[in-house]
């Protein structure tokens, strides 16, 4: 997978084309917060061009990433537990499959 040919003729580098739809695809981020978070960072693009970035390129970074990445079975758990860490409750949740493989994890601060 050659980055430069994927992205020939636009006007942005490939990095910020791929976190912003990185950050469209993973997080619940509107158009209009990515275009926020890429001026903060330097970068000033529409969130129009973002849009369809994540219309075009969504789909095609699927289909090459998807072989790449590790099968799970069937069978897995789930964890959820406090913690203390330097005398502060923390919830610690962690999923992992058969083998033990670390599938998804959340260390976060209690709500109080």
């Amino acid at each position: 997978m050659s980055t430069p040919s994927l992205f020939q003729w636009r006007h942005f580098l490939p990095d910020v084309i791929l976190l912003s739809v990185r950050w469209y695809c993973r997080y619940a981020l509107s158009y209009w917060d990515l275009e926020e978070r890429m001026a903060e960072r330097g970068v000033e693009v529409d969130h129009s061009t973002i849009h369809w970035w994540g219309l075009s390129d969504a789909l095609g970074l699927d289909k090459r990433g998807r072989p790449h990445l590790s099968g799970t079975n069937d069978s897995w758990r789930v964890d959820e537990t406090y913690i203390q860490a330097k005398g502060v409750w923390k919830y610690f949740y962690q999923a992992v499959d058969l083998m033990g493989n670390t599938l998804d994890f959340i260390l976060s601060a209690l709500a109080r």
